[in-house]
């Protein structure tokens, strides 16, 4: 049910703000009985559920696509090719000629006077799988003199019952293809290597010590190559636990680690690759407690405790800093331990030279992201969504909410020239436009009051103008999250924790190598066989990071 108003036409100032007020009463409402319902029937599902019976089943109504509800914003944000953009290079330019061959015609086919004329080129491509299996004759000798039988060492790679063309192939199906590990069996018998399941299993997981070490490299790179990272997460189930993947990255690497957690510190146990956790209390940790409501009396002792134990430039372990607590400030509650663990453990990250220290995440407003880094840059595509959300009722409303979104992404739009090409004066008008753009009063409460909370994220929103190398958006980690959620639906989820650490190690390695343009299954049979022909994945991102500019502001200011 619709509502056609036309407040325009009511001429009297206070029976249009009446009626005003009773629209947005009318929103209000419809929108509280969309969730009652939507509750009412969550409720049902689980009184049915216990029991014994089922929930309404979840069947998708024939809806057409026009009308389904879409909060994609892809739509608003797209932008036509630009003139003098570079097209899409050929597809023959980047073919590697393997081999050629010559086609000839039979002579007796053709008529008397046919005269030849030369050759037409084709190219076609194809592709080569089928089994190697080697019978390796190892030559032993025998010294009398040490009692010792001495063979002949197989080549690189060929360690075990397979070679690293089942090993690379295996990896490359696994984590680059999303394939399951029964369908990679039946591949690999097609062609008739024979391999157990408990066998590919193992190849997947089990022995990986030097791939970890290139994902460790490869984090290690990647922080080092800008002060500002791209960061998500999303759920995971762990040996039938439920646990959160975080994704972590810039243009040039992308990092998955699983944490049981998503809070503060789950998030700082990933920007510290995962270290044992330190504490610091000092100026800086007590700086992040003034924001929160922590009595006047916990403050106190603990600034007694930073000057009494000559804390500043020391480090704590969790039992040292309890110890501390207990000292200092007996009695205090679950949430303000909470809240101290967290600020000394920010304040030890920004410490700590072991490892490099991200200066601006980028990702959406979840509390768990603030106090991490010194700034932070929010989603804009994030921000837009929850205008998409509203559905007014009334026709006036639709129109004031169509005419602001046209606004907001026309703004948007601006700030992308901006990255391309920064100007003091620039940055003044734009920062000036988002002012006036977000005091905009519509009087659809709704409209406003989302208004007003993009209004409250000003900082956040407007970092890109102090420094234009920031993205205006967070898609990049969102959509190395949903990588992990197409795993998920294929193999469900890692059983044991050499199965999770191969989980994130190979999506870290799979996701880089494709930001760098390397083949994975040849760097996988590159690393296997021994030929190290490849650069590291971690060179390639130290080597590029410059030509992106990805820190000119930082180095600049």
């Amino acid at each position: 049910m619709q509502f056609d108003v036309d407040l325009a036409r009511i001429a009297d100032p206070y029976a249009r703000a009446v009626t005003i007020g009773l629209l947005n009463v009318v929103e209000e409402m419809r929108a509280e009985v969309r969730t009652l319902r939507e509750e009412n029937q969550r409720l049902r599902d689980e009184n049915n559920r216990l029991k014994g019976e089922q929930g309404k089943p979840e069947i998708l109504a024939h809806v057409p696509a026009a009308r389904a509800a879409n909060h994609s914003s892809e739509r608003e944000r797209w932008e036509p090719r630009q003139p003098g953009t570079p097209r899409k290079g050929s597809k023959r330019s980047r073919l590697t000629i393997n081999r050629e061959q010559v086609v000839r015609l039979d002579p007796a086919t053709l008529p008397p006077d046919a005269v030849r004329k030369g050759f037409a080129d084709v190219v076609v491509q194809d592709v080569l799988f089928c089994a190697d299996t080697i019978r390796f004759h190892k030559e032993q000798w025998y010294a009398r003199s040490t009692r010792m039988t001495y063979l002949a060492p197989l080549p690189a790679g060929y360690e075990g019952q397979f070679g690293p063309g089942v090993k690379s192939l295996a990896l490359a199906l696994y984590y680059g293809g999303q394939m399951s590990e029964a369908k990679i069996g039946e591949v690999f018998e097609d062609v008739g290597v024979i391999i157990s399941a408990g066998q590919l299993s193992n190849l997947l997981i089990k022995g990986q010590e030097q791939w970890h070490a290139e994902a460790e490299a490869i984090y290690r790179a990647g922080l080092a190559s800008s002060p500002w990272q791209h960061c998500d997460d999303t759920p995971t189930r762990v040996a039938g636990r439920n646990e959160h993947c975080h994704v972590i990255g810039n243009p040039l690497y992308t990092v998955y680690h699983t944490t049981p957690g998503k809070d503060r510190l789950s998030v700082l146990d990933v920007l510290r690759n995962r270290q044992a956790r330190t504490f610091r209390l000092n100026a800086e940790a007590l700086g992040y407690l003034d924001q929160v409501a922590l009595a006047k009396w916990i403050r106190e002792g603990l600034a007694v405790a930073l000057r009494v134990e000559r804390l500043a430039e020391r480090d704590l372990d969790e039992a040292a800093l309890d110890v501390l607590l207990t000292t200092h400030v007996p009695g205090i509650g679950p949430q303000q331990r909470k809240w101290i663990l967290d600020a000394t453990a920010v304040a030890a990250y920004h410490a700590q030279l072991e490892f490099p220290v991200v200066q601006v995440l980028v990702c959406d407003d979840a509390p768990q992201f603030t106090w991490l880094t010194q700034q932070l840059a929010l989603c804009w595509v994030h921000d837009g969504r929850h205008y998409k959300k509203l559905e007014p009722s009334v026709a006036a409303f639709r129109t004031l909410l169509e005419d602001f979104r046209r606004a907001y992404w026309a703004y948007y739009r601006q700030l992308l020239g901006y990255r391309q090409h920064p100007t003091p004066a620039e940055r003044r008008r734009l920062a000036a436009r988002f002012d006036e753009l977000f005091a905009t009063t519509t009087g659809y409460a709704a409209l406003d009051e989302r208004i007003a909370k993009t209004r409250a994220k000003r900082d956040c929103l407007l970092l890109v103008l102090e420094h234009p190398e920031l993205p205006l958006h967070n898609n990049p980690a969102e959509l190395a999250a949903r990588a992990r959620v197409r795993k998920r639906d294929v193999s469900f989820g890692p059983r044991t924790d050499d199965g999770l650490r191969a989980w994130d190690t190979f999506a870290t390695v799979a996701a880089t190598a494709a930001k760098l343009g390397v083949s994975l299954s040849h760097y996988f049979q590159d690393r296997l066989s021994g030929t190290a022909q490849l650069s590291s994945l971690a060179s390639l991102i130290t080597l590029r990071a410059p030509d992106l500019h990805l820190a000119d502001s930082w180095n600049s200011s």
